[in-house]
């Protein structure tokens, strides 16, 4: 019974019950593969979320989120945290320039590891939004697939919030919820999250622009 259980999505909500009257003005920041990023670009490309990437901003050299941004033509910056000496406020110091140059309006973290401070949300208030691949408020932080894993729990997910100082907390806007089967490992888990990721992160901005 357990192989057949589906994933949901809670709220209930698709993007064609969303419309937007204004083109959202985004600025995404990712460190890594950059899957969730190529997401957006494809549901703006698709007409399914009326918004545009304003600029990506990577924090590692070698994140194939830049590849993805070159594919779509988008503008990509490079903003090395390695340089700001582990100043977390510094590093959030030349993002914010770096958006606001950019007339970005939402920030969107999708795959950002990195802990932001009060210089980034003062700037953007209930205009940052983060993705994180789990049920919160459960399993917190880094390794959360792996957490709900050695947990035991039968079922996971994902979500989609406004960011606050307290990690991967704030406001919840969307949910999915994915069925954990007995024989996952971190890596089949982690690929049915990231589909339903996929699905819920621009219902999330949708979402998130009506509310906010």
């Amino acid at each position: 019974m357990t192989n057949q259980l589906p994933s949901f999505i809670s709220p209930q909500y698709s993007l064609e019950e969303l419309p937007l009257d204004k083109t959202l003005k985004l600025g995404v920041m990712a460190s890594g593969s950059g899957t969730n990023f190529e997401a957006l670009a494809q549901a703006i490309a698709d007409k399914r979320l009326n918004a545009k990437i304003e600029v990506l901003i990577y924090n590692n050299p070698d994140a194939k989120a830049k590849e993805r941004a070159q594919k779509w033509n988008i503008r990509h910056v490079l903003i090395n945290h390695r340089d700001y000496k582990k100043n977390r406020e510094a590093l959030d110091q030349k993002i914010v320039e770096t958006l606001k140059h950019y007339e970005v309006e939402w920030v969107i973290m999708a795959g950002w590891m990195r802990i932001i401070t009060p210089v980034l949300l003062n700037a953007f208030p209930n205009h940052v939004l983060n993705i994180h691949p789990s049920l919160l408020p459960s399993f917190k932080g880094i390794k959360a697939i792996e957490q709900a894993l050695e947990a035991g729990v039968k079922v996971t997910g994902c979500t989609v919030h406004i960011a606050s100082l307290e990690v991967d907390s704030g406001p919840i806007l969307i949910q999915a919820v994915v069925p954990i089967l007995p024989d996952d490992t971190p890596e089949t888990l982690h690929a049915r999250v990231q589909i339903q990721e996929h699905k819920i992160f621009p219902i999330g901005i949708a979402l998130a622009a009506k509310q906010y």
